[in-house]
């Protein structure tokens, strides 16, 4: 928690559940990005909060976007971005959707199949495009398993296709997973981008990037590698494999912008236990997976707690969300433990949840309003 955002939440009190994200510290990480890998440029994940005042912070401060969706390139536009400065980075797109981006100016666009290939022929002729391939996710609190990306040789086909269709075969991307752990998982990638890019230049495919996505994790309850770890293991792959002859490096950064710029403040609903001699008590939250904590499916993203109580003594808990959902439980198999002087009224803070949040709340589920926002 940054010195600005517990001034807020000290001097405001703003109702609960909300979210609190220090501006300030989104530029600070995006220098630290920077300064690890000052060879690539940084294309903001959109998706991770595409909040204006980060939009238009990271505008001046000369980064570009990665978007999933159209909104998000209009957003990116509304926020002061260059067109040229956003990549349309989703592999599924409506090709109206593609229409109108092209439209605007965007000019470079993401692919993995034949039949995203042809709609982008069709509707952003002459754009650069660049191709998703299918890599390892081993590490990844939140792997991305095979919804995105295609094998490696339908890569070399389609790269050779795209340069047929009267596209610009620009380069080849690729996603370690969210929360990436292991600094190998990008050199092992790295490794098989440039075999894939020697197999094109023999095909005469003249390849010019590589995308290396996002996935740079931020600190939840346990300790992880620092950015500069990962851009030293970045950067020797790249140098190990490219040589001299480095092609143009993009990045794809949006937690480790975003994350730890933001703390969620909620409010204690209940505090009960199943049985009169049970240790584990249960603490339901005014927040929980439908008011924006999507990413504690499956246990994955485990969150750090701050309470009014801490230090003193304490026991195991499971922890819930608010709604009438036996889905909505947060953790039950992590070993959390909160307080034992913790009840219903008091306050608790969830760090580092300034990515992945506000975007997963859903609208009105049981009624509830999604979290509010502030930044500061």
């Amino acid at each position: 928690m940054t010195p600005k955002v517990a001034a807020y939440l000290r001097d405001v009190a703003p109702a609960t559940p909300c979210l609190v994200l220090d501006v300030d510290r989104v530029e600070q990480n995006y220098r630290r990005l920077m300064a690890a890998m000052p060879l690539a440029r940084v294309y903001y994940a959109v998706k991770a909060n595409p909040a204006t005042p980060i939009l238009e912070r990271l505008v001046g401060l000369g980064s570009s976007f990665d978007a999933a969706s159209l909104e998000e390139v209009q957003a990116c536009i509304a926020a002061g971005a260059r067109a040229e400065a956003i990549s349309f980075g989703n592999t599924v797109k409506k090709e109206s959707a593609i229409r109108t981006a092209y439209a605007a100016g965007v000019r470079m666009f993401a692919f993995d199949s034949e039949a995203e290939l042809k709609k982008l022929a069709r509707s952003a002729p002459g754009a650069r495009v660049y191709c998703r391939i299918l890599v390892g996710n081993d590490g990844a609190e939140w792997p991305l398993s095979r919804k995105f990306g295609c094998e490696i040789g339908m890569a070399k086909d389609l790269m050779v296709q795209a340069g047929e269709l009267g596209l610009d075969p620009y380069g080849i991307s690729f996603h370690v997973g969210s929360q990436q752990t292991k600094t190998a998982a990008y050199e092992v990638a790295i490794g098989r981008v440039a075999m894939l890019f020697t197999d094109l230049a023999e095909a005469g495919v003249n390849l010019r990037m590589v995308n290396l996505g996002g996935g740079y994790p931020v600190r939840y309850r346990q300790e992880v590698p620092e950015i500069d770890d990962f851009g030293a293991a970045i950067m020797g792959a790249m140098a190990e494999h490219f040589g001299n002859a480095l092609p143009e490096i993009v990045i794809e950064p949006g937690r480790f912008i975003v994350g730890d710029a933001g703390v969620v403040s909620a409010e204690v609903v209940l505090v009960s236990r199943k049985a009169k001699d049970d240790p584990v008590r249960w603490v339901y939250l005014d927040i929980g997976r439908f008011g924006g904590l999507a990413e504690t499916e499956g246990e994955a993203i485990k969150y750090a707690f701050r309470t009014p109580h801490d230090g003193a003594a304490d026991g195991p808990v499971t922890i819930a969300g608010p709604t009438c959902d036996s889905t909505d439980t947060l953790y039950e198999k992590s070993n959390y433990r909160l307080p034992l002087a913790l009840e219903s009224g008091d306050r608790v803070e969830l760090l580092s949840t300034g990515a992945y949040v506000t975007t997963y709340a859903s609208q009105a589920f049981n009624g509830f309003r999604p979290l509010a926002e502030h930044y500061v």
